[in-house]
């Protein structure tokens, strides 16, 4: 990435489907003993829910996660009522009362499935946009847009690129072609295969991800150029010649799922590998102080930011800190010290190693601190100077766009992307095998579950259905760039302060459930 890369043609989406042979969808279709194997059923369906195979009599079990529900029953293809012999059966799904949770609610979870499998947004009828938390983007709703704002442009022409560098230095002008890059997941808190898989999708997207604080692997190295190395108050991993090959460094001084406590990687997934990697004892658990007890001044922070300057005359440099009451303080901070990028990580970030009770109760919720930050930093006359990036509970391309519109220039992803690679949000993800997905391991027997190449794909898959939400929105309101929403919070309406008439307005249809 340089100067002479603005914006790159994405790359196409190609159809990955789930690793399990039975995958979970929002209804559940049965087939009985009364089936005669006529293959009507596969005959008539057009999404590919139904499949008879050659030398068989009967069809395969039905492809759950496809089956658009009862809706489809409007249509002249419906199976349930054309079949012959009356041997299906359709319901909802109970599962989907026992997975997920109020922030990501099971029609969310299942939507992120089907966009990392297909490049598009689902055709099921799932709530994606919104879950159940009861506050935070879930009460923030966009206005109505006047429909004399509509521009006619094709996805192709709508800029969703984010310029990093914005200070006007002598160091490389990077630009990402999405709004979005991978979150910090160090080298033992997932496995190598989705480390290198995101670093792999980044450099399809002309994005970024970062290596967490857990060192870096030699198997990152094909796609240095777009993996941001963090430094961390542990500095587990931390050499010079991984400084001196990384575009951006992140010091890594909070994060906002647990502010004030640290990171930690529990023994169980310190293996052989991760011990060698981050220069400690197999079994050990390892636990980052909190803070680095070299900053307590502005001054000793840009110490640290100079000390990584002179170690990589090329290198941007991102600050990344929780969110306190004086976050806009720090941000200032941070501009004078000689940052490039100023990272803030709300409450509700994190995967499920982030303890509730610090997630929960400690750090700002990003919707508040976005603001805050922006309105200061314009206040003071430096916003058009430093970049702002957001994190911590951004789930998905509204919540993208929301954080946005508030203010930030772009934001860091991290459990969505995981999501993409079936993450079913057990909240194992401390345990060495506690993740049935083999997504949040280090344990050679369950990392073998997720490849690269899978990885790779459904994040890209993912990411492509996201800016065609992003892309339908900006041409609502007659916008050609992702930069003009930035800090446009007039578009925002906040649940709390409309009526019940207006509040109606901007609340999505009730879903129909029957059995049949």
């Amino acid at each position: 990435m340089g100067n002479d890369i603005k914006k790159v043609k994405l790359p196409e989406a190609v159809e990955t489907p789930s690793r399990f042979r039975n995958t979970i969808g929002k209804y559940t279709i049965k087939r009985n003993s009364n089936c005669i194997g006529c293959g009507l059923c596969a005959e008539l369906c057009p999404y590919g829910v139904h499949k008879k195979p050659i030398n068989y009599s009967r069809p395969f079990r039905p492809v759950e996660h496809k089956c658009i529900g009862f809706k489809c029953k409007e249509n002249d293809f419906y199976c349930i009522d054309r079949c012959p012999a009356k041997a299906l059966t359709l319901r909802l799904n109970p599962i989907m009362e026992t997975i997920g949770d109020y922030r990501w609610p099971a029609e969310m979870m299942l939507a992120h499935f089907a966009m990392a499998e297909t490049g598009d947004l689902p055709k099921v009828d799932l709530e994606y946009n919104l879950g159940n938390s009861g506050g935070g983007f879930d009460k923030i709703r966009f206005i109505k847009a006047d429909p004399d704002q509509y521009i006619e442009l094709d996805d192709e022409e709508i800029d969703t690129s984010v310029k990093l560098n914005k200070t006007g230095d002598n160091r490389p002008d990077i630009t990402i072609s999405i709004p979005c890059y991978g979150g910090g997941m160090s080298y033992g808190s997932t496995a190598l295969s989705v480390m290198i898989g995101r670093a792999r999708m980044a450099k399809r997207l002309n994005t970024l991800t970062c290596t967490g604080e857990g060192g870096y692997p030699p198997e990152l190295l094909p796609y240095k150029e777009h993996v941001i190395t963090q430094v961390a108050t542990g500095l587990f991993g931390v050499q010079e010649e991984t400084i001196q090959r990384c575009p951006i460094m992140e010091f890594k001084y909070a994060q906002g799922a647990k502010p004030g406590l640290g990171g930690h990687l529990l023994g169980e997934k310190v293996t052989k590998e991760v011990a060698a990697m981050r220069e400690t004892v197999i079994g050990s658990s390892l636990f980052s102080p909190f803070p680095f007890h070299s900053v307590y001044s502005v001054e000793d922070h840009k110490k640290h930011l100079d000390w990584m300057k002179e170690i990589n005359n090329r290198v941007l440099c991102s600050v990344k800190v929780s969110t306190p009451t004086d976050v806009d303080m720090v941000a200032i901070g941070a501009y004078y010290a000689g940052a490039h990028i100023f990272h803030i990580d709300g409450s509700y970030g994190g995967t499920g190693a982030a303890p509730d009770i610090a997630k929960k109760n400690i750090a700002m919720p990003i919707e508040y601190a976005i603001p805050k930050v922006h309105n200061f930093l314009v206040a003071e006359g430096v916003r058009d100077k430093i970049c702002l990036i957001a994190s911590g509970g951004i789930r998905n391309a509204m919540d993208v766009l929301k954080a946005i519109a508030l203010g930030a220039d772009g934001v860091v992803i991290g459990t969505a992307e995981l999501i993409a690679l079936e993450c079913i949000r057990c909240t194992n993800c401390e345990s060495g095998r506690g993740c049935a997905r083999g997504i949040a391991t280090t344990d050679p027997e369950l990392s073998i579950m997720t490849t690269e190449e899978y990885t790779e794909q459904r994040i890209v898959n993912m990411y492509l259905a996201w800016r065609k939400q992003w892309c339908s929105l900006l041409r609502e309101f007659g916008m050609q760039s992702i930069k003009e929403l930035v800090g446009r919070s007039d578009l925002l309406v906040h649940l709390d302060y409309l009526d019940e008439d207006e509040r109606a307005k901007y609340q999505p249809a009730p879903q129909q459930h029957m059995i049949i």
